[in-house]
C-alpha cells in the first residue's frame, strides 16, 4: 500500500510522502493505537509536535511496529515541530532533543518552527500573567532559523521548514538563511485555498503542507453555527459522483494541486478511509468549483495573539 503514495521531492532532495497522518488534538491514550494502525494501512508520514503532548505515544508505536517488521526506520518520513516557548536560540536544540527522545529517534526527517511568534521561555506552554494576558517573547525567528540549521549541521534533523508563516516572513528568513525552509506548513482547504501563498513558496522551492484539510471538526472551540466543509453540498455531489465520501475528495483535492496533506484521525475506519484516495483523480472542473469555496476563512484564526508583533495573518498571505 506504501508504495503508491506519491512522494513530493523537498529542495534538500529528501523525499516526503504527500499523505500522513495528523496527531494534533489526538487524545492521550489513542495516539497510539492510531499510528499503529495507519501505518499497517500503509502511511509512512506522521505529522507530530512538542505542543502536541503525544509525541511520547507515536515513539511507542514507531518501536512497535519496527520491532515486527512492519517499518523501518528509513522508511518512514517524522515531522516534530519547534513550539513558541523554545524560540531563543539557545533551547532549540533542547526542544528537539525532547522530541527526539519522546519519540524514540536519532533524527527527524523535517522540523519546523510552529509559528514565527515566541513565547515567555522556561514555563508553561501557554504562559500568562495574573489577567490571562499571554506573554511573549522578544525572541526573533530569524535567529531561530540560524539555530534550525546548526541541527541540520549536527545530523538531528534532516529538513527544516516553517509553520504558519506568511510572506513577508518567508522572504525575511529567504533573506538569512544559509538552509532554505523545505516546507511551510499552513491551514489550507477550500475555504483558505492559499493559492497565492502555493504559488509563491513553490516559486521559491518551498513545498506546501495543509493542515485542517477537512475544516477541524473536531476543534475545541468550534461552533454549531460554523460552516461545516464536509457538508458542502456541491463537494457531497462531488463525492458522490466518484462514490467517495466528502473528506477523500477534500484531501484529494489537496494532492491534485501537489499540496502535502495530513489528515487528523485516531477512528481506524476513517484512518483508512482517508488513505483510500489514489484510485481517481479529480477534473479540472471539480478542483475549480472547489476553489470556488474561498473566503479566506480560518478555522485556526489564532486570534489571542493579534498583538504579537510576528503576527502572521494580518498581511494578505
Amino acid at each position: 500500500m506504501a508504495s503508491k503514495v506519491p512522494n513530493v521531492t523537498l529542495n534538500t532532495g529528501k523525499l516526503m510522502p504527500i499523505i500522513g497522518l495528523g496527531t494534533w488534538g489526538s487524545p492521550k491514550g489513542e495516539v497510539a493505537a492510531a499510528v499503529k494502525h495507519a501505518f499497517d494501512v500503509g502511511y509512512r508520514h506522521i505529522d507530530c509536535a512538542h505542543l502536541y503532548e503525544n509525541e511520547h505515544e507515536v515513539g511507542e508505536a514507531i518501536a512497535a511496529k519496527i520491532a515486527d517488521g512492519t517499518i523501518k526506520r528509513e522508511d518512514i518520513f517524522i515531522t516534530s515541530k519547534l513550539w513558541n516557548t523554545f524560540h531563543s536560540p539557545e533551547l532549540v536544540k533542547p526542544a528537539c532533543e525532547i522530541s527526539l527522545k519522546n519519540l524514540g529517534l536519532k533524527y527527524l526527517d523535517l522540523y519546523l518552527i510552529h509559528w514565527p511568534m515566541g513565547y515567555k521561555e522556561g514555563g508553561a506552554l501557554f504562559p500568562r500573567d495574573a489577567n490571562n494576558k499571554l506573554q511573549y517573547s522578544d525572541a526573533s525567528f530569524l535567529d531561530t532559523w540560524k539555530a534550525m540549521e546548526k541541527l541540520v549541521d549536527e545530523g538531528l534533523v534532516k529538513s527544516i521548514g516553517i509553520s504558519n508563516f506568511n510572506k513577508k516572513q518567508t522572504e525575511s528568513i529567504l533573506a538569512i538563511c544559509r538552509i532554505k525552509p523545505a516546507i511551510n506548513q499552513v491551514e489550507c482547504h477550500p475555504y483558505l485555498n492559499q493559492s497565492k501563498l502555493i504559488e509563491y513558496s513553490n516559486s521559491k522551492g518551498i513545498a506546501i503542507t495543509a493542515y485542517s484539510p477537512l475544516g477541524s471538526p473536531t476543534r475545541p472551540w468550534a461552533k454549531p453555527e460554523d460552516p461545516s466543509l464536509l457538508e458542502e453540498p456541491k463537494i457531497v455531489e462531488i463525492a458522490k459522483a466518484y462514490n467517495k465520501t466528502p473528506a477523500q475528495i477534500l484531501i484529494r483535492y489537496q494532492i491534485d494541486r501537489g499540496v502535502i496533506v495530513i489528515p487528523k484521525s485516531v477512528t481506524a475506519s476513517r484512518i483508512t478511509s482517508n488513505f483510500d484516495v489514489f484510485d481517481f483523480k479529480l477534473t479540472k472542473e471539480n478542483i475549480a468549483t472547489i476553489d470556488s469555496f474561498n473566503n479566506n476563512h480560518r478555522f485556526v484564526p489564532s486570534t489571542e495573539t493579534i498583538d504579537h508583533k510576528d503576527f502572521p495573518f494580518a498581511d494578505e498571505y
